[in-house]
């Protein structure tokens, strides 16, 4: 399998080098490619109907946040062929405010997955009929899978008994995280613990 996939990957870069970039089977025996974020749509509608090929079913639409990179994010779709019981993985490396091409015409359902990304990541894609957060509340701010977006978010509900109804709060936390250092007790930590203080030995 592995060599076939390599094969096909030789052929869908040839086919497609204006999208493609670059391609590689991992170790799951699965074909990633690499494509151009403009070059998305006709590469996506390519691969569904090429002869060798017929990923038809999409599985998957997903994100990976890189904040040190130039290119933040890596929008990530799976494909399946039913065909011929392969998998295909196609990545897209995009800026942090760049629009990517929506596949809802192609893959009508993309549209909830691409909603979630939008949702979890605050990517945009252009073309999409209805693109508004889907596992969020309404009025939730910020993205939650970004790797900036603080542990506690930014505003907590809850229900209010003279209000009779569900408010938004700024975070308050009760009592302050804990600060560790992963150093072993056996190391020397330079600092002493509250409660691990020794009397000192009068000579």
């Amino acid at each position: 399998m592995p060599v076939k996939l390599t094969e096909l990957g030789t052929a869908l870069a040839k086919s497609s080098s204006d999208a493609v970039m670059a391609t590689n089977v991992n170790a799951m025996g699965e074909l990633v490619v690499q494509v151009s974020p403009a070059g998305l749509p006709d590469f996506i509608e390519h691969i569904k109907t090429q002869r060798d090929a017929k990923f038809s079913s999409l599985v998957d639409i997903t994100a990976v946040d890189y904040p040190s990179r130039e290119k933040r994010f890596e929008v990530v779709y799976h494909l399946l062929s039913m065909h011929t019981n392969q998998r295909i993985r196609i990545k897209a490396s995009i800026l942090e405010d760049e629009v990517v091409p929506s596949i809802t015409s192609i893959h009508p359902s993309a549209d909830w997955f691409e909603r979630e990304v939008f949702d979890m990541y605050g990517i945009m894609f252009s073309g999409h009929p209805d693109l508004r957060r889907i596992l969020t509340d309404y009025g939730f701010k910020g993205y939650p899978l970004r790797k900036d977006f603080p542990t506690t978010g930014y505003t907590e509900l809850r229900y209010d008994e003279v209000e009779k109804r569900v408010v938004y709060e700024p975070v308050s936390l009760v009592q302050e995280y804990r600060q560790f250092d992963f150093m072993s007790p056996w190391e020397g930590a330079e600092y002493i613990l509250p409660g691990d203080e020794k009397e000192e030995v009068v000579k």
